[in-house]
């Protein structure tokens, strides 16, 4: 749950907090009500067994888009992963590519998924997100010493959290989105020793490549950009550091 002092910016700019748990089913009514459309951004990744990542990140799921269902919510976008492909070794996947994770957390994400495209009486639609940075977001920096051992030379799919919102914003306005699951992507995927060098670390040593292969899928972003005519104000990590984002 949510440390509510955490929102007292979001308060002051006169946005109404609602709070809710996803793994209690009955307080997500009041936070649904009267609501036209649901982001569903809350997961539990870093950190969590697999029971917790399937508690919140599949059954909390499903309590939300029940509640959403029941109160007559519009539309319902679900933040999942590009992880839910699995190890695809560097190749470059479309949505209808086969999903076959291994990790907890994509495995719970793609339980979720499956569940939400399953619902008659709510418009879906699923964000598999790459690698979020930016922001002032340390990502990196936390990811940094995860993937000490990893290739140098591997490559990483990411996008700018500007780009994640661009996403989200386009799925909600689009009033018939064509397709139900969209990549979001920058244009190019750097390497491991680019990713590094952005927050002047040295490029990892390769000692550990099979454990690398969890993020080896490399997310084909072409569909939002056709459907949604979605383009990234951050095409490539240089163009963020370039801008100061």
């Amino acid at each position: 749950m949510r440390d509510p002092t955490r929102a007292a910016e979001l308060a002051s700019a006169q946005v109404e907090l609602a709070q809710g748990d996803l793994l209690d089913q009955d307080s997500l009514a009041a936070a649904v009500h009267e609501v036209d459309a649901i982001v569903h951004c809350a997961a539990f990744f870093r950190g969590a067994t697999p029971e917790q990542a399937h508690a919140t990140n599949d059954i909390g799921t499903r309590h939300l888009a029940d509640a959403a269902r029941a109160a007559g919510v519009g539309r319902f976008v679900f933040t999942s992963t590009g992880l839910v492909y699995g190890s695809t070794g560097g190749r470059i996947v479309d949505e209808d590519a086969p999903c076959r994770p291994v990790a907890a957390y994509p495995v719970s994400k793609l339980e979720a998924e499956r569940f939400l495209l399953e619902q008659d009486g709510l418009d879906v639609r699923i964000l598999r997100l790459p690698f979020v940075y930016g922001d002032g977001d340390p990502h990196i920096a936390e990811i940094a010493p995860h993937m000490r051992h990893y290739p140098p030379r591997q490559r990483m799919s990411i996008g700018h959290h500007a780009d994640v919102a661009q996403a989200v914003w386009r799925v909600l306005e689009m009033p018939s989105p064509a397709s139900h699951v969209y990549n979001v992507v920058d244009d190019e995927a750097p390497d491991l020793t680019e990713l590094f060098g952005a927050i002047g670390q040295p490029a990892p040593d390769g000692s550990n490549p099979e454990h690398a292969q969890a993020f080896d899928a490399l997310l084909d972003g072409r569909r939002i950009r056709r459907e949604l005519g979605f383009s990234p104000l951050y095409p490539r990590l240089a163009d963020a550091l370039a801008a100061g984002a």
